[in-house]
């Protein structure tokens, strides 16, 4: 019911994109080892991987152009010649943070549109986008909801799959049969949830994390509040939250400015009329603690968190750098090195910081042996504190600077990828240049720069920790080592 998309895209797609020529680049300023080197130039054609000898490819300039709806929707556009295709996106500030009392209210609206209009059920809704080579997508997540159409740009497929849409988003019928189909499928995850060590762990940290706070319950709502929403609280909730003052528009595709603004214009026309709503309120930093929730398992599965921050926070440039040294960038990080390489403790330790419109969580995640539990999280949170204290070495922060030019560029490979970061700038009211002006700052962070936001923001002495697992006497830690004598613990159980 919701989207789930990464940052991590096959070689095939990086082929493709090149050779369509759709590759919307962003390379990183000249770091210290090559600042006597001229930028490259942006791309005037078709570049092979052969051409690129290791280098990021030479970025294309994303000419990003805004405007309002006489109805009150942001609008923002990229044109793109190179495909005969559209890529539509709408957000809207309608995620779980404005479900109020009914916890899975956001979720629950923004699954049931495409479930029927007037003259038209799930089925032949389906088919019409299908029969036009068109795709629709929904998702609703903690800040927003988002509803998306992807269709060719020729009119003949463009026009009607672009009134269904419009049909789709803005006259939903929210059928009760839908309705009860869905809340049932809801219920069943629910008991599957209860199977789900790591899935518990993660409702009891944003509990324990958020509190009283929005972000507090989970965005599909619980067992309880699920089979109390009905019919007449999607129709009031789509009419405050899918208004047009409420929508973000983001186009990408074979457009002229004038086709661009009369799609814009029958989007916003087709949904309900009203103002934004509010903004999420700033929550609360917790007091640190620690929670065990016991379940029968080899393994434990292990949370640490505290607040970090929001997405127009001035260190997360920093912040980023920090994070992927830390455990945000895979194997080669402070974590996976200590944890895994030198000790196999675990299959993996991830560190994140997700900004948004409030100040979101930093965490850290990893399962290990149930009998080495408590010796795994007190190591973790040594190699925090020790990172805070002497932050990071100047290889570790060339080397993250040198993947974070080689990997953001694939954040725009696509015209979708274009779409969804359009659909964020104007969400978060974000500068036009916001990709460009990411990676120069990225590219400008030094040791200290680094190492004082992380500082600023982090104390290991402040986190919020939830586990999951069986009570077992506990064993001492290997020590470290180049071979370790056991192998890292298996994928994760769940």
């Amino acid at each position: 019911m919701s989207e789930r998309s990464g940052l991590h895209y096959a070689l095939t797609a990086l082929i493709f994109s090149l050779l369509v020529g759709v590759l919307a680049l962003l390379v990183s300023r000249p770091t210290a080892e090559t600042a006597d080197q001229p930028p490259p130039q942006p791309a005037t054609g078709l570049q092979s991987l052969a051409e690129l000898d290791g280098k990021a490819p030479a970025r294309r300039t994303l000419d990003i152009q805004t405007w309002q709806t006489g109805e009150g929707s942001k609008v923002l556009f990229v044109a793109a010649k190179e495909l005969p295709m559209l890529d539509l996106r709408v957000t809207f500030a309608a995620g779980s943070s404005h479900d109020g009392e009914q916890p899975g209210l956001a979720m629950l609206t923004n699954a049931m549109l495409n479930e029927g209009i007037a003259g038209k059920d799930v089925t032949a809704i389906a088919e019409g986008f299908e029969n036009l080579g068109a795709n629709f997508g929904n998702g609703a997540y903690r800040d927003m909801a988002v509803v998306s159409l992807r269709t060719l740009s020729a009119p003949a497929q463009r026009v009607p799959a672009l009134e269904l849409f419009a049909e789709v988003i803005g006259r939903p019928t929210f059928p009760p049969d839908s309705l009860a189909r869905i809340q049932n499928q809801l219920l069943d995850s629910f008991e599957q949830q209860k199977q789900n060590p790591g899935k518990l762990a993660a409702l009891a940290l944003f509990e324990n994390l958020y509190g009283m706070h929005p972000y507090a319950h989970p965005s599909d709502g619980d067992a309880k509040s699920i089979p109390a929403i009905d019919v007449k609280a999607l129709q009031a909730f789509h009419q405050k939250a899918y208004s047009a003052g409420n929508a973000v528009i983001a186009l990408v595709g074979d457009l002229s400015r004038s086709e661009a603004e009369a799609i814009a214009e029958q989007v916003s026309q087709a949904l309900p009329q009203g103002p934004a709503l509010p903004k999420v309120v700033q929550a609360e930093p917790p007091k640190p603690g620690q929670q065990h929730i016991e379940f029968p398992s080899n393994q434990t599965t292990l949370f640490l968190a505290q607040l970090g921050i929001d997405r127009h926070d001035p260190d997360y440039p920093a912040l980023y750098l920090g994070n992927q040294i830390l455990g945000g960038g895979g194997f080669g990080t402070r974590l996976m090195e200590e944890v895994r390489e030198k000790r196999g403790l675990t299959y993996g330790v991830y560190s994140s910081f997700s900004p948004m419109q409030a100040r979101g969580p930093f965490m850290i995640n990893l399962q290990t042996r149930a009998e080495l539990s408590e010796g795994t999280l007190q190591l973790v949170q040594d190699i925090l504190r020790q990172y805070l204290a002497d932050g990071p070495t100047q290889k570790e922060l060339d080397d993250a600077k040198r993947e974070t030019a080689g990997s953001f560029p694939m954040s725009t490979a696509s015209n979708a990828d274009i779409v969804g970061q359009l659909g964020a700038i104007g969400f978060y009211d974000l500068p036009l240049t916001q990709l460009e002006d990411f990676m120069t700052q990225v590219q400008a962070q030094t040791l200290d720069s680094v190492k004082s936001a992380m500082q600023k923001q982090l104390s290991a002495d402040a986190m919020l920790i939830v586990t999951a697992g069986p009570t077992v006497e506990q064993k001492e830690l290997p020590p470290p080592t180049d071979k370790p004598a056991q192998q890292p613990a298996r994928v994760p159980e769940h």
